[in-house]
């Protein structure tokens, strides 16, 4: 496939995912168990004929830390997705970027350029008007917001963890082991919450099975893919337009609307993650 097209492809994929989320009427952190589980089954047959299950040791604990973190990441942003919009949610969970780039700088001594901070404060102000001044003032935030800022940070965690490892074993090696551990992290919590595992109507085992094989498999497969030819930059630009795309779907299919608010603060929330990767994108081209 283009690399282009298969990441249009894998951006469409995955930004159905919130969608499915709040169609189902499984548990929160259920839904994120078989969204993992229901792809890594079916990556595992592929796994076993093209024999890419060898890994070093320290890959492997890296692989399944990752998985963990990952899996703590989808728990709380469904939870997030059960509070507030979809949109919105998303959103917020898209503001990894901005943690990955803080993180660097407070625990690795990382110096960020100045685009990184203007971009970060830009972000910032986008989400003082989307939560509301007067919230902020008093203190007033709402759970699903918390949960899905909660969400980000994971993500960023999860990218950090993650660094690099995609340079020493292939993809699809990576994502067995990331997903095998995400699994069982998920499946645990479940049963520590005793939550219902099974039982659900077909519509939500269809919902769940869509989550598992369309945005889990096929979307990452594909984004993935593409970042074995593109710039990882431009690709990590790309990908904020889920949120966009992710907004649609809820008009169309969960009939949400969003107040001028939301939709100005939405606005100035992506150019300013925006900012900070085209700066990423300048120091590398010089």
């Amino acid at each position: 496939m283009n690399p282009k097209a298969s990441l249009i492809v894998g951006i469409v994929c995955i930004s159905f995912s919130p969608i499915f989320v709040k169609l189902s009427v499984a548990p929160a952190i259920t839904s994120g168990f078989y969204r993992i589980f229901f792809a890594w089954i079916f990556l595992v047959p592929y796994c076993i004929v093209k024999g890419n299950l060898k890994i070093e040791r320290k890959d492997l604990l890296v692989a399944l830390l990752g998985g963990v973190v990952f899996g703590a990441d989808i728990a709380v942003w469904n939870l997030s997705l059960m509070k507030i919009s979809a949109t919105i949610s998303t959103l917020i969970a898209n503001l990894a970027p901005l943690w990955v780039g803080l993180l660097s700088f407070l625990i690795l001594r990382k110096k960020s350029g100045a685009s990184f901070w203007i971009g970060t404060w830009i972000a910032i102000f986008g989400m003082v008007i989307l939560v509301g001044y007067q919230q902020i003032f008093h203190l007033q935030f709402n759970i699903g917001l918390i949960l899905a800022l909660i969400a980000s940070l994971f993500y960023a965690i999860y990218i950090m963890i993650t660094k690099g490892i995609l340079q020493k074993i292939s993809t699809v090696t990576f994502m067995f082991y990331n997903m095998l551990g995400a699994s069982v992290f998920l499946f645990l919590i479940s049963l520590l919450q005793h939550n219902a595992m099974l039982g659900f109507p077909a519509s939500t085992w269809l919902y769940l099975l869509g989550m598992g094989l369309i945005c889990q498999l096929a979307g990452w497969i594909t984004i993935n893919y593409s970042l074995n030819y593109l710039d990882a930059t431009k690709v990590s630009v790309a990908l904020l337009s889920q949120t966009v795309i992710a907004g649609v779907w809820a008009m169309i299919f969960l009939a949400e609307k969003l107040e001028f608010k939301e939709i100005a603060g939405s606005i100035i929330i992506l150019t300013g993650i925006a900012i900070t990767f085209l700066k990423r994108r300048q120091l590398n081209n010089s």
